[in-house]
């Protein structure tokens, strides 16, 4: 492959002497600068030098003019590298006026973005063309997303302090939104009426633990969520921004296909076990396949990829961000995410999850979108009376309790009430078995469609517990009606 041709990349020289100029003229101006632009993004290796120098006289508090600036250089023994006293007094000739100089500091900076752009192409593509047998073609293409896109997410992260009457706006701006919306929620509805009420629905930048044991409903309530959210973000009244539209779900348990036959159950009021046998009639046949035609269109994405680690995870969701649109992320479960393989880690999964916690709540701040992520939870309530879960219960808590915004647990009573039949004891009349029996059933009949979603840890609100209707069969939690444990009728 042919050398990059440096001469050829895009700059403008004269906007450099007018920065630099403005500069010298006004040191106070540095300020207006100084939160985004670095010497490196100079084209001029003669700037580069002298941008460098001003910047650290300037943060001494230092005067850094023609006369300051010869003498360090002469006492560098550099001056000649600069051009000498004559180029020093040309770029102090060269001022624009103050005003202009945030203008000139950012065309700087772009054509500073695209030499990078160009030079980033240019290794991907030297990469691509090399034969490292060491190194598979999906880690090159996974490490070149990544580099694109920092390249674009470039300056994001670097914002800074904001006065406060800039945040007290974004604020109302939020507060402006959740009035708006019928559901009185800042963020994404999940469709589950008092769940939004507690939490204001999923919001931007918040990391959200769905845990519980096996069997509880994690995975169903999570589906749930996901097309819910989904179906809002389809819809004609939905205001949201198209690179905000899009519900990715990193499945490392189920593959897609178990996750699009979960929600065919559920929108189509199809039991899972017919799906699954294929024992259907040609009504609910052509029923499911209308389902399948007016639901593929919704903005649902999903990588059942085994093992996944978090860093392909990291990449995935930004190209997906980039090229498609997305607004939230739903993983199942954080437990099954391999670690980065860092070898400080290796080993030792407590540090690994540690690490995964961690990189899920800066994916959440770096993308602004709300990250749900199932996770399991110890044996150990297995064995209380009371086996709703606390917050002792996440596995490998201590990162998970402290990265998460939000903690949730799933939990329906009726899977304890319904395995525990009164067995007969040793001597037991017939009466009070008959009587305990009874209880039983009764019990078992009063909790049967009734879930639980236990919010033990809220960031930006208070705890507490969400009732929930849960229908078995199509693996579907719903909103309750307070009387008699019945679902809301669904639109």
């Amino acid at each position: 492959m042919e050398e990059l041709d440096v001469t050829r990349l895009p700059r403008n020289i004269e906007a450099e002497q007018a920065l630099l100029g403005a500069l010298l003229a006004n040191n106070k101006a540095y300020e207006k600068v100084s939160e985004f632009l670095r010497p490196e993004h100079f084209s001029d290796p003669i700037h580069v030098k002298v941008f460098d120098v001003m910047a650290r006289l300037i943060q001494k508090g230092h005067v850094a003019d023609v006369i300051t600036l010869k003498n360090y250089f002469e006492q560098e023994g550099t001056l000649n590298e600069v051009g000498g006293i004559n180029y020093l007094v040309k770029l102090s000739e060269s001022s624009s006026p103050l005003t202009n100089i945030e203008y000139y500091a950012q065309f700087v900076y772009d054509k500073f973005l695209r030499r990078e752009l160009i030079a980033t192409g240019y290794d991907i593509a030297s990469e691509a063309m090399g034969e490292n047998l060491e190194e598979t073609t999906a880690a090159q293409i996974e490490r070149a997303e990544k580099r694109l896109f920092n390249l674009a997410m470039h300056g994001d992260g670097q914002k800074g302090f904001q006065d406060f009457g800039s945040s007290l706006n974004a604020a109302l701006s939020m507060i402006e939104k959740a009035y708006q919306k019928e559901g009185k929620v800042s963020g994404l509805p999940t469709g589950l009426t008092e769940l939004d009420y507690r939490m204001g629905g999923l919001n931007d930048s918040d990391l959200i633990i769905l845990a519980g044991r096996p069997a509880m409903g994690k995975t169903a309530l999570a589906i749930n969520i996901a097309y819910n959210v989904a179906e809002y973000m389809h819809g004609e009244d939905c205001k949201l921004d198209p690179h905000d539209k899009g519900v990715a779900i990193f499945s490392l348990e189920m593959s897609a296909e178990q996750l699009a036959s979960r929600i065919l159950s559920s929108i189509t009021d199809t039991p899972g076990t017919k799906l699954r046998t294929g024992d259907l009639e040609l009504g609910e046949f052509n029923r499911i396949a209308t389902a399948v035609r007016e639901y593929q269109k919704l903005p649902v994405y999903i990588d059942d990829t085994p093992g996944i680690n978090i860093n392909t995870i990291r990449t995935r969701a930004r190209r997906l961000k980039r090229t498609n649109g997305l607004g939230l992320i739903i993983i199942d479960y954080i437990q099954l995410i391999s670690g980065s393989g860092d070898k400080k880690s290796e080993g030792n999964r407590v540090q690994e999850v540690s690490e995964i916690s961690r990189g899920l709540k800066i994916l959440a701040k770096e993308l602004k979108v709300p990250v749900i992520a199932l996770s399991q939870l110890n044996r150990g309530l297995e064995q209380r009376d009371d086996k709703r879960p606390l917050m002792s219960d996440l596995r490998e808590s201590g990162s998970i309790e402290q990265d998460a915004d939000i903690v949730m647990f799933v939990f329906r009573e009726n899977y304890y009430i319904h395995n525990a039949e009164p067995k007969r004891n040793t001597g037991e009349t017939d009466e009070h078995f008959n009587k305990r029996t009874e209880e039983w059933q009764q019990r078992d009949k009063e909790t049967a469609n009734l879930g639980e979603v236990i919010i033990g840890k809220h960031r930006h609100g208070s705890t507490g517990t969400v009732k929930l209707f849960w229908d078995g069969q199509f693996a579907r939690f719903s909103n309750l009606m307070r009387e008699g444990y019945m679902p809301e009728q669904r639109g």
